[in-house]
């Protein structure tokens, strides 16, 4: 039987109570997650340090680097500015114009979130809500923005900051039931953050019911971005509230909604333990299906071998793999990052060794700007070697599945990194994504 476990936070004020990493770690390393933990956001939970670390392995151990700030994650001129201000012991005040001047270079809110994901309606924006393909709409709960642990190369790091300018977040779902009422292209609505999943099961009805008013025929999908299998399975186990969500759950599709469970995954090791086996068997018996996602990251999962056995334990469980995407273009990417020709190789790699049932999952992936760019592979055409690449989604629904050619390049690692191939200005898609800057 799965023992009910008492929920321990740990951040970087008080992460030196953890035993294992007093005993694992030297006094540099433990200042440098404080010194890293001032500017980019971390938490931790008794969880994973109790059963997903390899505390033989620390400081290597993928989970220990996903979840624990590493010095390198900073570039050493901002990692000894903040280095040098807190073992001067400035006032906060001071301090906090330091680490704001770091993050502010850390290219927060990429790929146009703020600017051109956010829809308006009756002349005002609905903050808390972005719409960037026709038939998906992201929502922000603001009771669920913040994360049972957070990922060290999380692209959303300003949403855990505490900086209003920079987070999405919406109380209320009126705004979002009108403005769904008068967009019935939209068919599926995603729940994201943070992750909804921190929400009590009382909070999140109140959030996801009006989705499922028979006005809103048109939305079949509700989508739930989360990394709570990972970081807090109990929650679907035995927590206080744990059936009470596993019946949402099976009101959502007793509605006849498609409930999709999109599930962050980036190692097998988080699919080791017996709670989230029984976590996965639990979502999977009220009718939604779970499907997998992750970026691929050096230091944690830049291995042909751990997506194998990734997608495999994933099928073997009943999971849908879904993406691999790249590691996006803010916070600690030159830490995290694969180029993107090594990440083909490695999908390719490790796709080959899989059956058929597993490949479901589509990648290497950027979410960019324009849209999901899908990196197809490398190419020779007409003697000269390129990269060619391919629209999964993209802000014009029209550019869905062109391809489309760049130089090749093994140091690039996101799309802005990229050259037009055969002599090219310009990609084909970007004339109209300038103008559309323009208009904004």
């Amino acid at each position: 039987m799965i023992g009910i476990q008492e929920y321990k936070v740990f951040s970087a004020h008080n992460y030196e109570q953890i035993p294992q990493l007093i005993k694992q770690l030297t006094k540099d390393q433990l200042w440098a997650i404080k010194v890293v933990g001032t500017v980019l956001p971390f938490k931790v939970n008794n969880y994973v340090i109790d059963q997903l670390i390899n505390w033989d392995n620390v400081p290597d151990d993928p989970i220990f680097i996903l979840t624990f700030p590493q010095k390198e994650m900073l570039k050493e001129e901002h990692y000894n500015l903040v280095d040098q201000a807190l073992k001067n012991n400035i006032p906060q005040l001071e301090l906090k114009k330091i680490v704001n001047l770091v993050r502010a270079t850390l290219n927060p809110n990429p790929a146009g979130q703020q600017d051109h994901n956010v829809p308006v309606m009756d002349g005002q924006r609905l903050h808390g809500v972005q719409h960037k393909y026709d038939q998906t709409l992201l929502f922000f709960p603001s009771h669920g923005q913040t994360c049972h642990a957070y990922c060290t190369f999380c692209f959303r790091w300003p949403q855990f900051i505490g900086d209003k300018n920079q987070k999405f977040a919406q109380n209320e779902t009126d705004d979002v039931i009108k403005y769904l009422k008068r967009h019935p292209k939209i068919t599926d609505v995603l729940l994201t953050g943070g992750d909804p999943m921190t929400m009590n099961a009382s909070r999140l009805r109140a959030y996801i019911e009006p989705f499922l008013s028979p006005e809103l025929e048109h939305v079949q999908t509700i989508r739930i971005g989360t990394k709570a299998l990972s970081f807090w399975p109990y929650k679907f186990v035995n927590d206080k509230d744990s059936e009470e969500l596993l019946d949402l759950f099976r009101q959502i599709t007793e509605a006849g909604k498609h409930l999709a469970f999109m599930a962050h995954l980036n190692h097998p090791a988080e699919l080791k333990t017996e709670v989230v086996r029984q976590a996965i068997k639990n979502i999977k018996d009220t009718g939604a299906e779970i499907r997998t996602q992750s970026p691929i990251m050096h230091h944690i999962n830049d291995k042909a071998c751990v997506w194998r056995d990734l997608w495999n334990t994933q099928v073997q469980l009943g999971l849908i793999p879904y993406y691999m995407f790249l590691a996006r273009d803010t916070g600690a990417q030159h830490y995290f990052s694969v180029p993107l020709v090594k990440a083909w190789h490695i999908f390719k790699e490790a796709y080959r060794q899989v059956s058929g049932i597993a490949r479901t999952v589509r990648g290497p992936s950027m979410s960019a700007h324009p849209g999901k760019v899908e990196i197809v592979g490398p190419a020779t055409i007409n003697g000269e070697e390129v990269l060619t690449l391919n629209f999964i989604q993209g802000r014009n629904s029209d550019w869905i599945k062109r391809p489309f050619f760049a130089e090749y390049d093994e140091k690039a690692t996101w799309l802005d990194d990229l050259k037009p191939a055969f002599g090219k200005k310009r990609f084909f898609f970007e004339t109209e994504l300038i103008d559309d800057v323009k208009l904004n």
